[in-house]
């Protein structure tokens, strides 16, 4: 897999927020840094990527159940990230939510990313617009693939995320608990509103 080399580290105003396929930065005339937002002993750790990642499987939709993300996410609905795997070994992302409500006005993000880490490809970078490439870690995943968590090494961010819009209240209820014995505020957490798949447009 062809890797490009990520720029140098860019420094932005911490009050912003990212998420996966979106992160709306100014380039120039931004200040700060992205210092830890974790909380409790283990706020400054480093945060962990799991074992392996198996990007076919991996490839595809996912609902967003929780998250902490950007202020362009405040009032999503129906918010999904796609990955589309390229034969260049990149990866296509894509964030789409309806905004304010379930018929608020739809919203489509594209994005670029790659594994950072080849060995166990949880480790990647996403590019929203070049030169900017950001740390984007897989830091839990389901055996089976049926729901997923991806971070930031800041633990500002966060995005719980599942292959339908519902996910289990114990299977969440460990994903939280998980999240906060490595440094998260999980208290921060925002459920995103999802409708039933039969309850949406075709396609959506």
């Amino acid at each position: 897999m062809h890797v490009p080399s990520s720029p140098p580290a860019c420094r932005v105003d911490p009050r912003l927020r990212v998420a996966p396929a979106l992160l709306l930065v100014l380039a120039l005339g931004t200040t700060g840094c992205f210092t830890s937002q974790g909380v409790g002993p283990n706020a400054t750790a480093p945060l962990e990527t799991v074992a392996f990642v198996d990007l076919e499987r991996f490839a595809g939709a996912w609902y967003v159940i929780e998250s902490i993300g950007l202020a362009a996410e405040e009032g999503a609905h129906d918010e999904v990230e796609t990955y589309t795997l390229r034969e260049d070994g990149r990866i296509d992302i894509a964030l789409t939510f309806r905004e304010g409500a379930f018929d608020g006005p739809e919203r489509s993000i594209p994005q670029l990313g790659w594994v950072h880490d080849p060995e166990t490809n949880a480790e990647w970078r996403l590019r929203p617009f070049w030169p900017l490439a950001l740390d984007y870690l897989i830091i839990d995943l389901d055996e089976d693939y049926g729901w997923t968590v991806v971070g930031h090494p800041s633990k500002r961010w966060v995005w719980i995320m599942a292959r339908a819009p519902r996910l289990d209240a114990s299977v969440l209820q460990g994903i939280r608990a998980r999240l906060a014995a490595v440094g998260y505020d999980v208290g921060r957490l925002v459920p995103i509103p999802q409708r039933p798949l039969h309850a949406r447009e075709p396609g959506k």
